[in-house]
């Protein structure tokens, strides 16, 4: 539908978590349809508010798969307006010009273009430059082993290759995601990830750019030794070890959890697709911090784990969360159980129920865990 053919949707870019998460989701869904925006009040509560740069890439993205009119879009700038046209599928390139996350410009744009077309052929390519491993991003370890397992459940084939890594300050990261159309079937089964079932595998990874490789062997041993002591049997413990290339340096420790789904859950997963439908994976990163030794990091990862393995039952953390709901509310809606609802959860279901026909509603069942429903 034509964007003239829509009222402007005004958005206060404070309300709730009001952070930057606001203006890429609302980015996501002005292209998806064909909404013209009025964001104001950009990031009001921050230390530096306004638009930064991997803000305002994610503008200059958008408006480049979109051909959309923007104006009042700059660094620093508290308000901006956006009319989108057709998204358009193609090959694009992207640099954020600082260590500015990728995945968060990649996210920005993924809605729009898994929807460009009903010809599955019709794939399209992004590079990013930038940071691939930021503090408060989602790495691209995360989009790897959790997101994009995920989308798979959903029927949505996304591929994403780590080229080159980027930390911060020096950034220099490079990612490449090839998107493939969706379209749902209308007799595909709606999403229940509620329950979890018996644990797989736990996989820790650890990794270093430039730096002395014996990083990596003791945050392993500390976090492996960390999960013992807490009563995880040994045997569901694997490790890896990585070298990276690209440039500055860094060092990234994350864990991939694997569950079986219980039978519930297998019963109403939509069909088999490349990743296995019967299991779900939750990632927990963790970067290098040059006050912290490797040991402690190990620690901290392991810590990480025995919350969520131990404190719920519930089958989805608070960083999956917050990035299903609005691919689970374009795939048709579904229910699954969350370990914590953040601020950014909560602002994000606001956000798209602006936008789109749905309700997302939030049944708390205990302290660690809520049953999210996204109804169409």
């Amino acid at each position: 539908m034509p964007a003239s053919t829509h009222k402007t949707l005004k958005i206060d870019g404070s309300t709730g978590e009001g952070g930057g998460q606001i203006i890429r989701t609302a980015l996501s869904l002005s292209m998806l349809t064909g909404t013209p925006i009025e964001i104001t009040n950009i990031r009001a509560g921050r230390a530096k508010p306004g638009l930064m740069r991997q803000h305002l890439m994610c503008v200059q993205a958008s408006q480049q798969i979109s051909n959309a009119s923007v104006s009042g879009a700059h660094l620093s700038s508290t308000s901006f307006t956006f009319t989108p046209n057709t998204v358009q599928a193609g090959d694009y390139t992207f640099d954020i010009g600082s260590a500015g996350s990728t995945s968060l410009v990649l996210q920005t744009l993924l809605p729009a273009l898994l929807f460009t077309s009903t010809d599955s052929s019709n794939k399209s390519t992004i590079t990013i430059t930038g940071g691939t491993h930021n503090p408060l991003a989602p790495t691209t370890d995360f989009l790897q082993h959790a997101f994009v397992p995920m989308l798979d459940k959903l029927s949505m084939q996304v591929d994403i290759e780590l080229q080159q890594t980027g930390f911060a300050p020096v950034g220099g990261g490079m990612i490449k995601a090839t998107i493939t159309p969706f379209m749902r079937r209308t007799n595909a089964s709606l999403l229940d990830l509620t329950e979890r079932g018996k644990l797989s595998n736990i996989e820790l990874v650890a990794s270093v750019l430039n730096l002395e490789y014996d990083i990596c062997k003791r945050e392993l041993a500390s976090a492996k030794a960390a999960l013992i002591e807490a009563g995880i049997d040994e045997a569901l413990i694997t490790t890896r070890g990585n070298k990276l290339y690209g440039i500055g340096e860094g060092n990234t420790c994350y864990a991939i959890v694997t569950h079986q789904l219980g039978d519930k859950n297998e019963a109403k997963t939509t069909a088999k697709t490349s990743t296995n439908t019967d299991t779900h994976q939750e990632v927990f990163s963790l970067l290098g911090e040059k006050r912290s030794s490797a040991e402690n990091i190990g620690k901290r990862l392991a810590g990480h784990i025995r919350r969520y393995l131990y404190d719920t039952d519930a089958l989805i953390d608070e960083y999956l969360t917050d990035q299903l709901l609005l691919p689970l509310a374009l795939s048709g809606g579904g229910t699954f159980s969350a370990r914590i609802i953040s601020e950014h959860s909560k602002t994000q279901a606001w956000l798209i129920e602006q936008f789109l026909s749905v309700e997302i509603t939030l049944k708390v069942i205990d302290e660690q865990k809520t049953l999210v429903q996204v109804a169409c």
